[in-house]
């Protein structure tokens, strides 16, 4: 990035989205004991940067980290859920470090919850917000090619492989590649 503030801003208020047999909602502290349920689980804690082993003293630490990014502009974090109330996953937004018109999300789903379609069709609303609320050019997904599921999930909604450079980090001590779907308005 660039050093300065993207140039769309992220939503202060409260956020809910609904479209696509998902309803997206803030995270509350009533959902800690869910997020143990949903976020510590081996998959989650292969593929993505959240702590593991996920436990309360984590979700206490991820709801903090919530709360205090959310005034600042930096992220929103989201619960997945059918029903607005029960969380099943979660979807982020947040802005692209290295392009600052672009949005990027992140996602994940608990594992008794998977095979239904909801990371798909949560990451499609939540772009879609992106792209016509914010509004932003382009959002981006980065996904590790050997995670297929993930790779499934941004096919599914509506992305395309992007010809951006390979993206290389280090997550819990392990290099990974990361490659960059992508999807425009």
């Amino acid at each position: 990035m660039t050093g300065e503030e993207p140039v769309y801003v992220l939503p202060l208020a409260p956020l809910r989205l609904t479209g696509h047999g998902v309803q997206l909602r803030e995270w509350t502290a009533a959902d800690r004991a869910a997020m143990v349920a949903l976020f510590d689980d081996p998959e989650i804690a292969r593929w993505t940067p959240l702590r593991s082993p996920f436990d309360e003293a984590a979700a206490d630490d991820y709801l903090a980290k919530a709360r205090d990014s959310r005034p600042a502009g930096r992220r929103v974090q989201l619960a997945i859920t059918v029903d607005g109330t029960t969380p099943l996953g979660e979807a982020v937004l947040f802005p692209n470090a290295d392009a600052e018109r672009e949005a990027e999300l992140g996602y994940t789903v608990g594992p008794a919850h998977r095979g239904r379609g909801l990371a798909a069709r949560a990451v499609r609303l939540l772009a879609e917000y992106a792209l016509t609320e914010l509004p932003v050019p382009r959002v981006i997904l980065r996904i590790e090619p050997e995670n297929a599921a993930s790779n499934a999930v941004a096919r599914a909604a509506g992305f395309t492989l992007a010809p951006d450079e390979p993206l290389h980090r280090e997550i819990r001590g392990r290099a990974v590649t990361l490659l960059t779907w992508a999807r425009h308005p």
